[in-house]
């Protein structure tokens, strides 16, 4: 796919930014451009019918001459007529260039949530979830502002071409004095395009501060309310809403010198044309018809020029904006399809995958100051056959919760392969590696939603066709017996984060959640920490005993767990200290040995 991030110079920019929101969106925007340019040639009509009112009606009328009643009428008749078209393309420009407006929004809120789904877990990890709320919402609006009054200043161009031969018609030089206007106004927005696009440019990383920050205190409340550090969270807000207020008001001291010559230009030009046709009408080279007409032209031509100060005041925000939800469409990593399409499929058969790491390491950026890549693993090969089970083992920063990410493809490796049953994991479909694969991390997150849709996360069958699958993973998972309990069963709402549920208790619909998929590689990240050992026992074994199959990873720290597990791998600081059965591991690895007596040692302390 092309960049979507926009080349060039400020006014190519802008020109590629209008028509990409034109393309996006044609038929909306030409009907309010339609009714625009509508709206434009009545609002000249109207003024041209005045000018021939004043020479034909009111000036004869004030001269003592005769004025015969049918010309009264249609006088009025001819003005009422306008009035009600131009009306009725307001209305219909005001409409669809809402509507068109909005859509172009939409469109590229969509567009960055679609990216955040394709792009890959390192990448999340690098931006805060605040500035991740930001290009999603003020942003992707902020890229689509310019589009609501773009179409009425498109449309008024025909306004201002016509009314400006309208004036030469009937005087070429007040038409003169009002075509002077568009140059200046352009003159003007020029400066003012170099002073509020860096101003607006900081209010746009101020804004995804405020989120940043707002984010962070709401996700840790129960944090902050245990020790008791709201004043402490409040300074901090404090601090950012200050700078996005202070970031605001120079936005608003920029634009208070802006908007006012903008709407000075069009009075400036309607008071010239007056005394210049005061002695044009003085001199007998224009009529007084001539001069109101001009001057109700420029008059009313206030507000279209106004329109298109809009349009270049809202360009340096949308262009701003643009730039930033760029950089999230133009992400590298984000160019496979959340559909999966291409790659190469697994093997139709629901067997249990077999899962072989050659060579694999992981390297991350350096820390502030740093020259080198952090190495998270190194070298990392092992081949686990289908249907087993491998508990990985290690300290603390060992590793172990990055190999389970680089299985899962959460993470790139930088070196090195993994493979499914002899297929390279990035050339899998990434549809298909999410329906065989499933990951379980230490941190159950829980929805907002009943037991059914945390279970499922799709609509799944409305007529409950998939209660008995969601019944069988909550079985497995040991949540059957919580989940009956509820009051309303699967259709219970669990409150935000599963404020209402255990810790262990989310743990239990999370593993449902990953089992209700029927994998054939299931990797569990310390995913079942919060379960007392004897239910931890009984999932495991569940496993087996119900004959699924499927290719178990998981990190483990008891030993009980540890010896349910096939296979054994240690790991330590990013590297391979052994790999085998328990019990060669117990015989052949001190290390190991020590880590399982630790949690033994520790437990009999506990039991004292």
């Amino acid at each position: 796919m092309p960049p979507h991030a926009l080349t060039g110079g400020p006014a190519r920019r802008s020109w590629d930014l209008v028509v990409r929101g034109l393309r996006a969106e044609p038929r909306a925007f030409a009907v309010a451009i339609g009714a625009s340019a509508l709206y434009g040639v009545g609002v000249v009509a109207s003024g041209w019918a005045l000018g021939q009112v004043t020479d034909r009606v009111v000036a004869p009328a004030l001269g003592g001459d005769g004025v015969e009643p049918s010309a009264i009428w249609w006088a009025g008749a001819a003005l009422v007529l306008i009035g009600a078209v131009t009306a009725v393309a307001v209305a219909f420009r005001r409409v669809f260039a809402g509507i068109a407006a909005l859509d172009v929004q939409a469109g590229h809120r969509r567009a960055v949530t679609r990216q955040y789904l394709r792009l890959p877990l390192s990448w999340h990890r690098r931006h805060p979830a605040g500035q991740l709320l930001s290009n999603a919402s003020s942003d992707a609006e902020a890229a689509g502002m310019v589009f609501v009054p773009l179409p009425f200043a498109l449309g008024v161009v025909v306004m201002i071409v016509v009314a400006c031969a309208a004036m030469f018609a009937a005087d070429p030089l007040l038409g003169l004095i009002g075509l002077t206007v568009l140059p200046l106004v352009l003159v003007v927005n020029a400066v003012y395009r170099r002073w509020m696009s860096p101003a607006i440019t900081h209010a746009q990383e101020q804004r995804a501060r405020v989120a940043d920050a707002a984010h962070e205190s709401f996700e840790a409340a129960l944090l902050v309310k245990s020790l008791g550090t709201a004043d402490r969270e409040e300074e901090t807000f404090a601090r950012v809403t200050d700078r996005l207020r202070a970031a605001n008001v120079g936005v608003g001291r920029i634009r208070s010198v802006f908007d006012p010559v903008i709407d000075f230009l069009p009075s400036a030009a309607t008071l010239a044309v007056l005394v210049v046709g005061a002695s044009q009408v003085a001199s007998g080279a224009a009529g007084p018809g001539d001069v109101v007409t001009a001057a109700y032209l420029l008059t009313v031509m206030t507000f279209p020029v106004r329109a298109i100060g809009f349009v270049l005041g809202d360009l340096p925000r949308s262009l701003v904006g643009h730039d930033r939800i760029s950089r999230v469409l133009d992400a590298p990593g984000g160019d496979e399809p959340p559909s999966g399409a291409g790659g190469a499929a697994l093997d139709a058969p629901r067997a249990a995958l077999e899962v072989r790491l050659d060579g694999v390491a992981v390297r991350v950026p350096p820390p502030p100051g740093g020259e080198d890549d952090v190495p998270l693993l190194h070298d990392v090969s092992l081949t686990l056959r289908a249907g087993r089970t491998l508990a990985v083992v290690g300290r603390t920063g060992s590793g172990k919760s990055t190999l389970v990410d680089v299985i899962a493809q959460l993470t790139p490796a930088a070196a090195g392969t993994v493979s499914f049953d002899g297929t390279d994991a990035r050339d899998v479909p990434a549809l298909q590696r999410t329906h065989e694969v499933a990951y379980v991390a230490q941190e159950a997150f829980v929805f907002e939603d009943t037991v059914r849709g945390n279970v499922l996360l799709d609509d799944g069958d409305p007529d409950g066709g998939d209660d008995d699958r969601v019944w069988e993973a909550l079985r497995l998972a040991r949540a059957d017996e919580i989940v009956d309990a509820l009051p309303d069963g699967l259709d219970t709402v669990i409150g935000e984060r599963g404020t209402s549920l255990s810790g262990g208790q989310r743990q239990r619909i999370a593993i449902a959640r990953a089992l209700v998929r029927r994998p054939r590689l299931l990797l569990l990240d310390d995913a079942t920490s919060a379960l007392d050992p004897v239910v931890e026992r009984e999932i495991l074994a569940g496993l087996r005993s119900a004959g699924r199959d499927v290719t178990v990873v998981v990190v483990a720290y008891r030993p009980a767990t540890i010896a349910l597990a096939d296979e054994v791998l240690h790991l330590e600081r990013g590297r391979v200290v052994a790999h085998g059965t328990a019990a060669e591991l117990r015989a052949t690895d001190p290390g190991f040995v020590d880590l399982v007596t630790a949690y033994e040692r520790h437990r009999a302390e506990v039991g004292r």
